[in-house]
This record gives structure tokens, sequence and C-alpha cells, in this order.
């Protein structure tokens, strides 16, 4: 691992979604779900890619952030990097300049994220190893090496997380035989964004259902006579027995959430998905409290701006189900930490993928979260969108309603060039075309 990192591209990638209206909810009406594109080059040619994920308007800005991360990188060589992965880490997030853009939050933070995705796909391909997850080939000790445990040892020392790590070995071998076999469980956001059609709806429905889909979410939110009418129409769609959840995109106050919800508590939702505002640690305790007696949870974490917020959620008892972001916090490091506290604090992680390139991202998490932390799928599953999947070099695998491990090196975030290309805003050929309408 002695290449040295000579170059890093970053480019501005977006595709024209909020045509067809995939993506959209009642906070995020116009979503084109975007990239901002990564590339590491060294001196041997090898590349690392990585991404962070944005919805259109703004992602210039991510862009600037990235640009400006750069002169820490380069230069570099892998082996300065991964020997102290950790302190590199902490390099791109404590900048005495730079972390007063944070720290460790907004777009600062998804520039870290886009970075970081690229480190970690450049050191899997410089390993060569292919495996259901490569952070789950890895030796215990040096995956805690990869965490940065500031700001949150009061609730998990690098001592518990090793423990965590090490008891976890016993059935490891089966369970990665078993997600070979059979893969990770999934559901589908695809069928119900909030600006399809009741047919279109209904179409989606009955194709995801004969294709072994049974866990669905429906977006919600926006009026609450349409959304006890749609819900209404998904829950006779799917049956009693199949699963179904909602999803706010963080519409509502706390009183609100709890009357709104609990008017809809008759499709029988498992969860609530971000029903305020994602920085409102107690209002989700509130509001979970409230939900409980109706055997409703809450979910939130994809616009969870850090570990540390994480931490506070547990802490307080305010969610049901952990969603953590691939792109959201920084990269797999801070993942990892997230993964470990909800081991420790008994709360499952249903990851949020709804996104250009995150369920990419997201399979290599769930993976080495079953394998090599919580050894349970008891109340787990990983979201799943169909959508631009067709742009990635490794695309992700869905059989049987079920993420099936990736099989090329890397961190399986690569886009075709091709792709880039025609989707680079605003020079691509997509976007010229439809500057022109």
């Amino acid at each position: 691992m002695l290449q040295k990192i000579i170059g890093l591209t970053v480019r501005d990638v977006r595709f024209p979604t909020s045509l067809e209206q995939h993506g959209s909810d009642a906070m995020h009406t116009d979503p084109d779900y975007s990239a901002v594109y990564v590339v590491i080059d060294t001196d041997c040619g090898l590349k690392g890619f990585g991404l962070t994920f944005t919805l259109g308007k703004g992602t210039e800005i991510v862009v600037c952030a990235v640009r400006a991360l750069e002169g820490l990188v380069v230069g570099k060589s892998l082996q300065d990097i991964v020997s102290n992965f950790r302190g590199f880490y902490r390099l791109l997030t404590s900048d005495g300049q730079m972390r007063w853009l944070g720290p460790e939050k907004g777009v600062i933070h998804l520039a870290t994220a886009a970075v970081l995705n690229a480190v970690w796909d450049l050191w899997a391909r410089a390993e060569g190893k292919v495996g259901p997850s490569y952070q789950a080939l890895m030796d215990p000790k040096q995956i805690i090496s990869c965490i940065d445990f500031r700001y949150i040892t009061d609730v998990l020392t690098e001592e518990e997380a090793l423990d965590i790590l090490m008891n976890a070995n016993e059935g490891k071998q089966q369970r990665e035989d078993q997600m070979l076999s059979h893969g990770y469980p999934a559901y589908t956001t695809s069928c119900a964004w909030l600006g399809y059609s009741d047919q279109q709806l209904k179409q989606l429905c009955t194709d995801a259902l004969q294709n072994g889909w049974t866990r669905f979410k429906v977006k919600v939110g926006a009026d609450l006579e349409d959304d006890i009418r749609r819900c209404r129409l998904i829950r006779q769609m799917i049956g009693p027995s199949n699963t179904l959840m909602i999803d706010a995109n963080q519409r509502w106050d706390v009183g609100e959430a709890i009357s709104w919800v609990t008017r809809l508590a008759e499709v029988k939702p498992l969860w609530i998905e971000e029903p305020t505002s994602p920085d409102d640690i107690l209002g989700h305790a509130t509001i979970s409290k409230a939900l409980a007696p109706l055997g409703i949870g809450v979910a939130s974490g994809e616009q969870c701006h850090n570990r540390v917020m994480f931490k506070q959620f547990l802490q307080a008892s305010a969610l049901q189900f952990v969603q953590i972001d691939s792109c959201r916090l920084g990269s797999v490091n801070e993942n990892l930490a997230v993964l470990l506290m909800a081991h420790k604090f008994k709360v499952p992680v249903c990851p949020h993928a709804g996104g250009v390139g995150l369920c990419e991202l997201v399979q290599h998490l769930i993976l080495f979260d079953y394998i090599c932390v919580s050894a349970d799928l008891s109340g787990r599953m990983c979201e799943y969108v169909d959508h631009l999947h067709e742009h990635f070099s490794s695309p992700v695998v869905i059989r049987n309603a079920h993420y099936m491990p990736p099989k090329d090196p890397g961190y399986s975030c690569e886009m075709l060039e091709s792709s880039v290309q025609r989707h680079e805003y605003p020079e691509g050929n997509v976007w010229k075309i439809e500057n022109k309408k």
C-alpha cells in the first residue's frame, strides 16, 4: 500500500429525477438525485472512487468543500492514511480553520464523506479482497483503529467496542455463508413516492409483490386525509401480513406528529420515520413515548449530523430504529461508531438508502453489522430504491427482496464514465437538453 495519492478530482453529477417525481416527499417535492463524485488518483494508476448524495441545487457548494479538503489528501500515501486512519479522519474533520464550517456537520461533513468513501474504495481495491463486506475481513483491532471515539467514550469506550467485535467472532463464518446464499433483508420505498398517482402506486405495488417484496414504505405528511386514503390503499394492496412503514421527512411539529400518526395507526405501520426536525432529540423521545402504546416505533438518522447526535438519540431512548446514512456521516469510520453504539443500546439498525449510489455503499455496512457486530436480523432491514443503479460499474444486486453481497473489490461506488459525462452539471448532454426546454 505504498501508492501515493497524486490527484483528486470532483464532479457535479445530477439526474433529472424530478421530471417523474422519483424521490418526492412532503418536504422535498422536486428532487434531482445528484452526486458529488470524487476520484482519487495514485502514482501507480490505481484509483479510488467515492461520492456523497445531494438533491440538485447546492451540489456545487459541496464540490467547493471537497476542493477545500483536497490539500489534506494529495501527497499522502495510502499506507500513511490507513496506518493511522483515526488520525486521518481527525485531520479532515478538525482542521483548525475549516472545522468552523461544521464541525462534523453540514456541507463540510458531506464533503468529508465523499473523500473518505473514495479512500475506503482505494484501500479495498489495493488489498484486492472480495467478500460479503470488506470491513468484515478486517481484524477487530484494525477496525477499532479507524474509529474516532472522541465525544462518545461516556457511552462506548474502545475496550467495549473491541469486546463487541471479539464476542461476535463466534458464528461469524456461518453468518457470512448465510449472507452469501440468502442475502440481507430489504424493504422498498420505490412504490409510494408522494408525487406518484394512485394508478402508478397500484401498479408498482403489484409488481413488487410479484417480485417477492414483503416490506413497503409510504411517504406521508402533506395532507392528512390523503395520507389516510393512500395508506389504506397500500395496506389493502399488500395485505395484513406484510410490513408497512411511513415516512414524513421532518414535516411536523412534535404534537402534530403524535396526532397525525395516531390517525394513521389503523394501517398498523411498524414505524414513523423522521416525524419532526432531525435535530430535535427530545422531540423524538416525546413522540416515541406517545406512540409506544400504539405499537408504532420511531425511526430517524438520514439527516443526523454525526455520532454525537446518535449517541444522544440512543441515550434519550428517542429511536426504536437507527437509520445510518453512508454519506451524511463521515463515511465508514463514523458509521462504524454508530453501529457499535446501537448494538450496545440494543436498537436495530435499518439504514437509509434512498438516493443515487446509497444502496451500493450501504450494502457493505449492513453486511458488516450482521456478520461482525449484531449477529442478529431481528427487526432489521435495509432500504432499497430502484433508481439509477445502471449508472454504476458494480450495481447492487437484489434477489428475492434481499441485498446480495457484492463480488467486486472496492466500495461499489464507481460510476460509468459515460454516465458521468452525460449527467455532469451543467455541461452534460442531459442538462443541455433540459436547459433548452
